[in-house]
């Protein structure tokens, strides 16, 4: 996937990302193109919150690396993801 990625498409992936956890996004309405991403457990606990610039969720290797990272923190404390690759 070489194309920039739109906003939504971006936010569908970062939700497979994170599953069996469900992850809420929202953008700030001050126009800097930030959005904010939120990792949440079934209680309702917030496990991990993000800010990606639109640089970063526009861009499908950007993007994947963030996620990564991301994923990466999870497990190190202790979270059990489920298997997730980018989309081709």
């Amino acid at each position: 996937m070489n194309t920039p990625l739109r906003f939504n498409e971006a936010l569908l992936i970062a939700d497979r990302a994170f599953r069996p956890f469900q992850c809420v996004a929202w953008a700030p309405q001050d126009g800097t193109g930030v959005v904010s991403i939120s990792v949440i457990d079934r209680t309702n606990t917030r496990l991990l919150g993000r800010q990606l610039s639109s640089a970063t969720y526009t861009d499908p290797q950007q993007l994947e690396a963030a996620l990564q990272r991301s994923r990466d923190e999870l497990r190190s404390q202790g979270f059990d993801l489920a298997p997730w690759s980018m989309p081709e």
